[in-house]
């Protein structure tokens, strides 16, 4: 399987940022952005540009009868997963390869669920400071993308991925377990952007040691306790390589859920806070952390 053509659905940062290498590579008319009536309109309206260099993608009605695609990149916000599959049915095929860049633990399920097993690719977007704000995104570290495969069927459809990034230069590395690397990528999110969005900050306001970033770190110490309820081990080598991570981003840039609050937009709350929560009452742990940045950001986006 040869990869030559690919749909992605949401242009946010990760949408723009991984298209855009996408379509340079292959040609704007391979790669394109499923998008309904409104969210085209929108998207017309909104000249996008990638650090100032204006960028023209190609846009595709849901209904196009052209696909199924050779890859479909789901790169949308967690509460806007199920109308994304419905939208990018029509360009998958019993051979399509799948990609999720959402954050969390559970988008690769919902996939699975909706599309079967087979050609689901593991997925975990880090180490970059990506930040979209109207049409425009920058970024000085375009991180990196971590592919696996956690059950041998799904492989030939990660080597045809990783050949694809391979010709693309989309900085990519294959994982020997990638459900650890989605807890350690999930226990960062649960904490910087949860943080940095209730103090109104940047990655630099938790670059530095104090009260703020030792919250942080409390908040992802309690996603370490469940991960290894759950049968996945995280220990301090992790915890000190995220912040590692963390730490060589452009203090300047910001997480999601800060560019979330920023637009007065839902934020992935669920996905991360929520998700702890959950599975906390599943396994009778407290995780007192994550219960307060749960309620004030509640109360953040109630406020809007």
């Amino acid at each position: 399987m040869r990869i030559e053509n690919v749909s992605i659905v949401g242009m946010g940062a990760l949408g723009v940022l991984f298209g855009d290498m996408l379509a340079r590579a292959l040609g704007p008319e391979r790669v394109g952005f499923v998008a309904d009536a409104a969210r085209r309109a929108r998207y017309a309206q909104t000249p996008v540009t990638v650090n100032g260099r204006p960028c023209a993608f190609r846009t595709i009605d849901p209904a196009d009868p052209s696909g199924p695609d050779d890859l479909v990149i789901f790169a949308v916000k967690g509460p806007a997963l199920e109308r994304a599959m419905a939208d990018a049915a029509g360009r998958i095929g019993p051979d399509t390869a799948l990609i999720s860049l959402l954050n969390g633990i559970s988008s690769e399920r919902e996939l699975e669920a909706r599309f079967g097993a087979r050609n689901v690719v593991y997925c975990v977007a880090q180490g970059m400071d990506a930040v979209k704000l109207g049409g425009a995104l920058t970024y000085s570290t375009p991180g990196q993308l971590c592919l696996g495969a956690p059950t041998p069927e799904k492989r030939p459809a990660l080597d045809a991925v990783c050949e694809l990034f391979d010709r693309a230069g989309v900085p990519y590395v294959r994982e020997a377990d990638i459900l650890h690397r989605i807890w350690g990528k999930f226990m960062l999110n649960v904490g910087v952007n949860q943080t940095v969005m209730v103090c109104e900050g940047t990655y630099g306001t938790i670059q530095v040691p104090g009260a703020l970033r030792e919250r942080m770190i409390s908040a992802m110490r309690e996603v370490m306790a469940l991960a290894a309820l759950e049968g996945v081990p995280l220990g301090e080598d992790d915890l000190n390589f995220y912040l590692g991570l963390l730490d060589r981003l452009d203090p300047d840039a910001m997480p999601s859920m800060r560019q979330d609050g920023l637009a007065r937009r839902p934020s992935e709350v669920e996905l991360f806070s929520g998700t702890v929560r959950a599975l906390a009452k599943k396994h009778g742990l407290s995780t007192p952390v994550n219960d307060a940045l749960y309620a004030e950001i509640r109360a953040r986006e109630a406020a809007y």
